[in-house]
């Protein structure tokens, strides 16, 4: 499992998320590092809720699977930030009703695979 290490910013701090994505395109890895770091610097949500807000984003995004997909990063990021695996499975629970049963499945499926790689 992803070790729990609450990052006090959790793009600026995570060096292998930011390998991660210079590995997609170096270009593209030092633009969403320079803005995703300023927005997850802002203080009044705390990083873990900013994390399981992406994972709700990439449900409605339907972001969770193909090359460069976010949602394992993301599900790893709420992780490091000190989130279950049954609060992520509550979250998607809780997307089945807002954004569709049917886009709240392939996350389930995309978590359980997740979790067997950590």
């Amino acid at each position: 499992m992803t070790k729990k290490v609450a990052l006090k910013n959790a793009v600026l701090d995570d060096q292998e998320l930011q390998a991660g994505l210079n590995n997609i395109n170096p270009k593209f890895g030092e633009f969403c590092t320079r803005v995703a770091g300023e927005v997850w610097g802002l203080p009044l949500i705390d990083q873990k809720t900013k994390a399981l807000i992406t994972i709700a984003i990439d449900v409605v995004n339907q972001d969770q699977t193909g090359a460069g997909n976010p949602f394992a990063a993301h599900v790893n990021m709420a992780l490091k930030q000190g989130a279950t695996k049954e609060e992520i499975e509550e979250l998607l629970l809780f997307m089945c009703v807002y954004a569709g049963f049917n886009k709240a499945a392939g996350c389930f499926g995309m978590l359980n695979e997740i979790m067997a790689e950590n």
